[in-house]
């Protein structure tokens, strides 16, 4: 993938290494030039100092010929511009944009941009693990809205089906594992003794999730 990053803060610098061990092609822009310092030295990628919603330097970027764009600078305003310039005129596939203040999130949603807020991430997730530390979580979608939890089947629950198990827009069993071997389960797989389950679950309803697996 050809994949362009707008800031070289910490989170810039860091999702640039970890797209170039990928193997992806990885431009970074930074108004400091001094912000490249934070890159490993052996980063194989391109990196340009300027404005990140500077057109001439969005097109020294690359971004005409980009897979996808995060712009995550410490600048809610300019993490916006230029996401919106990236899907709307350069029609970049993937445009992510990270937003410090949380209110504005919906406005920005609302306008076709996927953002990304750490402080409403982290709220949930500070929440989540001082509530429902017995939930592992192995993955948080969006800001924290949906979830996906991996648990061992409990005894209750053994030869009981996934459906029981599921409430539609709620709770949805993703993959069952059974000796060390995971497969997408039917409505009617029954739970054997030893199983670990993928479930994803809106935050909204871990409590109802809790109170099926009977988990105190």
């Amino acid at each position: 993938m050809r994949i362009v990053i707008i800031g070289c803060g910490r989170t810039g610098a860091g999702l640039a290494m970890q797209m170039a061990r990928r193997g992806d092609s990885v431009t970074v822009v930074d108004r400091n030039p001094a912000a490249f310092d934070r890159l490993e030295p052996h980063f194989n990628g391109v990196v340009i100092s300027g404005e990140g919603f500077d057109r001439e330097v969005l097109l020294g970027s690359g971004i005409k010929r980009a897979d996808a764009l995060a712009a995550v600078t410490d600048n809610d305003e300019v993490n916006i511009v230029v996401a919106r310039l990236a899907r709307s005129f350069f029609h970049v596939p993937r445009v992510v944009a990270r937003l410090h203040d949380p209110r504005k999130a919906e406005i920005y949603r609302r306008l076709g941009l996927q953002v990304v807020s750490h402080v409403t991430w982290g709220i949930n997730r500070i929440g989540e693990l001082l509530c429902h530390s017995h939930l592992n979580v192995v993955l948080s979608l969006g800001n924290g809205e949906v979830e996906i939890v991996e648990v061992e089947i409990p005894e209750l629950l053994v030869g009981r089906t996934v459906m029981e198990l599921t409430v539609p827009g709620e709770v949805e069993v993703v993959t069952v594992s059974r000796k060390g071997k995971p497969f997408l389960p039917a409505q009617r797989t029954v739970f054997q003794k030893g199983d670990t389950v993928n479930i994803a679950v809106a935050s909204a309803s871990v409590d109802r999730l809790t109170a099926l697996l009977a988990l105190t």
